[in-house]
């Protein structure tokens, strides 16, 4: 079947460079059914690529490795759910998904304004074919996902033991999903430029595929999160990799463009910003790719060194330079009759917004890139680690969390000093109690970073909760209803400003366990002997007695090996038991003169175990000292290796009953987290916010309280 998956990307290459082709062709001579034929080719190359899709993912369903990728990083031994997953953790699965996902947004928006903004779309529709023929192009001649084998192995490598994880399994589709879905409002503003259509229609046409892309990319930077707490063994979540930073800045800038476009929408003001900052989003989100591929900076999230490096660099500087070009020639097209009236104004505030999210972009870019720039200028390179990106985007984030709060109590337009009072006052008033109850019982002295967060997120969701309270009680008094319903109804009718305060909500929670779990975590290490004992913060660990399990992975990846420490931990009288532990998976490539040390030379994986609370989590993990096996695992090889695989597995067995019987040390991390769930919790909130507010708002029946609105709804309707 692989020449069924190499003959659809061949085919999917040749479709995606005739929709570019049809689409231009169509543009330039004003014949639309050359257009209507390039969108059919967009829908007919997602077909194409659905069948390369399937046909790779039964292929690591009934583990055939006569493909090469297979063979590569899946086994026979490895489960179900990291089967279908495995794709991904490729380079060439890697890239076949983001041109499948690229194929699916394009098909969805060209069949949503298929009879709309007719001299935007051809331009539009072009943009995506040869994104695609890019993608293709890499996967068709520089990556083929379909290679084979000649001799197929009778069982493969299996997965990557860092990556049997169900968040690290969700996380790249996640990512995926954010970069690919900015490349619908990238096009759109090609589209616009292009045809001189500089207005806010294409916004309108995209805003759903902007916020979606936004979430997306959102989730799974969370879910990477959640992955290096629980998986890596560190105790932390973010290490300020240069992978990790990559998929932050297309965010971050995301974010700006989101927020800036209302402004257009709204007073038809920062054309030129505007298109600067997805052209901006959209080159980054190609960076992200281009960083796990090119090898040029160290991270655990890439995969490695590759001849891509310079297609994809080649391809960035293409947009860019190509998109500036458009954007200079299109000055004219682009400038606005409108003008800020005032500093006290919506637009205002989420112009400086747009600032503080750019230049956090910047500090994250200069940060993850002065190796580069450090080694080009001195000849030598140096890098900068956490305090570093810490000094510099603390007092960022502050300011931009202060922004968010203040930015709904202000008017388009104009706001006057007495609306701002009236809108300020209850908020202020709970975040001045919020620091005096902080004051009580933190010392200032302690973190005063954490502490100006604390109170500005209690600023954050007071104005939240406000304006929930002003229009639930407005609806109130105009139709009558309950509490409840009307609560319901306001979100209903006006889901875009309203899902966007639970989001910024969510990302004022998530930012309160960052400050809490950065500022106050408390942390021991320490290498215990059974009976002894170790404490962290108000908890006493004692290890009670060393683990080995074989063939009995608890956290279902799979690993033949498991050992660790069984540990007592008390807390005010309340005792717990935790079992981390260390997943041991043997060597792909065992030294036959020495099978038992090849075994625990090959991958380890940290199994820690985390006791989750809304206050503070307890976080602890174990490294087995291995020491007390050296002599049974020297023995085994000279007595044993000549036998080969036969009597491997029960000489492990052997192992792990010996470490389980005896006085085996470990080495424990134990971490006390104040509030670091809230990152979490808050993402999903942001999460549900951006599902409100992309949700489609259906039909509702028009009551008379309504009627006056009417005429000003319809029209809105009639611009989106």
């Amino acid at each position: 079947m692989a020449w069924l998956g190499s003959a659809c990307l061949f085919a999917g290459l040749l479709t995606a460079l005739y929709a570019a082709a049809a689409s231009l062709w169509g543009a330039r001579s004003g014949e639309w059914r050359w257009v209507a034929s390039g969108r059919r080719a967009i829908f007919a190359l997602a077909g194409l690529l659905a069948v390369a899709f399937a046909v790779l993912e039964a292929a690591y369903l009934r583990s055939d490795f006569s493909f090469a990728l297979v063979a590569q990083n899946s086994s026979e031994a490895t489960p179900a759910f990291y089967k279908l997953t495995a794709m991904w953790s490729s380079q060439e699965g890697s890239l076949l998904l983001w041109v499948f996902l690229l194929s699916l947004y394009a098909s969805t928006v060209l069949l949503l304004v298929r009879r709309r903004l007719r001299e935007i779309v051809p331009y539009a529709q072009a943009v995506l074919a040869v994104v695609a023929a890019f993608f293709l192009g890499l996967v068709v001649f520089a990556e083929p996902p379909f290679a084979t084998l000649a001799s197929p192995p009778a069982d493969g490598n299996g997965l990557q033991p860092l990556l049997r994880h169900p968040a690290m399994m969700i996380h790249p589709p996640m990512l995926y999903l954010g970069y690919v879905g900015f490349s619908v409002p990238f096009a759109f503003a090609i589209g616009a430029l292009a045809s001189r259509r500089t207005g806010a229609d294409w916004i309108q046409a995209t805003r759903r595929f902007s916020l979606a892309a936004w979430s997306f990319l959102g989730f799974g930077i969370m879910l990477g999160a959640l992955w290096s707490y629980t998986e890596l063994g560190w105790g932390g979540y973010w290490a300020w990799d240069p992978v990790e930073n990559a998929a932050l800045m297309p965010w971050l800038v995301g974010t700006a463009f989101i927020h800036s476009v209302m402004i257009q929408e709204k007073r038809g003001m920062l054309r030129v910003w505007n298109v600067s900052l997805i052209i901006g989003t959209f080159v980054l989100s190609l960076l992200g790719t281009f960083l796990v591929r090119s090898g040029i900076l160290d991270s655990i999230h890439a995969f490695g060194a590759s001849t891509l490096g310079g297609p994809f660099l080649a391809f960035i500087v293409a947009v860019l330079a190509g998109s500036a070009a458009l954007v200079v020639s299109r000055l004219g097209d682009l400038r606005s009759q409108a003008r800020l009236d005032s500093l006290l104004s919506r637009e205002a505030v989420f112009l400086a917004n747009n600032l503080v999210l750019v230049g956090l972009c910047f500090v994250v870019f200069w940060g993850t890139f002065f190796p580069l720039i450090s080694e080009a200028i001195g000849g030598e390179e140096a890098s900068v680690g956490p305090p570093w990106f810490s000094r510099y985007t603390t007092p960022l984030a502050l300011v931009l969390v202060a922004l968010t709060g203040i930015g709904p109590v202000f008017a388009w337009r104009r706001a006057t000093w007495a609306s701002l009072r009236r809108a300020l006052v209850p908020p202020l008033a709970l975040t001045a109690v919020a620091l005096a109850v902080m004051l009580a019982l933190t010392p200032a002295a302690e973190s005063v970073p954490s502490l100006v967060m604390f109170s500005l997120v209690a600023f954050v969701l007071g104005v939240v909760a406000q304006e929930y309270w002003r229009g639930v009680r407005a609806r109130r008094v105009m139709a009558g209803e309950p509490w409840p319903v009307a609560l319901v109804a306001l979100v209903g009718r006006n889901r875009r400003r309203y899902g966007g305060y639970i989001v910024h909500a969510g990302i004022a929670l998530a930012l309160l366990g960052v400050a809490a779990s950065s500022a106050f975590v408390e942390q021991r290490d320490a290498r215990l002997v059974p009976g002894q004992s170790t404490t962290v913060g108000d908890y006493t660990i004692t290890y009670r007695e060393p683990i080995a399990r074989v063939l009995d992975d608890r956290s279902g990846t799979g690993a033949p090996l498991t050992l660790g420490a069984r540990l007592e931990v008390e807390k005010d009288g309340e005792r717990f038991v935790v079992e981390p532990s260390r997943n041991y998976y043997g060597a792909s490539r065992p030294d036959p003169q020495a099978p038992l040390r090849s075994f625990f030379d090959g991958e380890a994986t940290s199994e820690v175990d985390v006791r989750w609370g809304l206050l503070r989590d307890f976080w602890i993990a174990a490294v087995p000292d291995l020491q007390t096996l050296e002599e049974p695992i020297r023995e085994g090889d000279e007595r044993f290796a000549s036998l080969g695989s036969d009597v491997g597995g029960l000489l492990v067995a052997a192992l792990a009953e010996r470490f389980a019987n005896t006085a085996s040390p470990v080495t424990v991390r134990a971490l006390v987290s104040p509030m670091v769930a809230w990152i979490w919790i808050g993402g999903l909130v942001a999460v549900l916010g951006a599902v409100i507010a992309l949700w489609p708002a259906g039909r509702r029946p028009l009551g008379g309280v309504y009627a006056a609105r009417v005429g000003r709804e319809l029209r809105e309707f009639a611009r989106a």
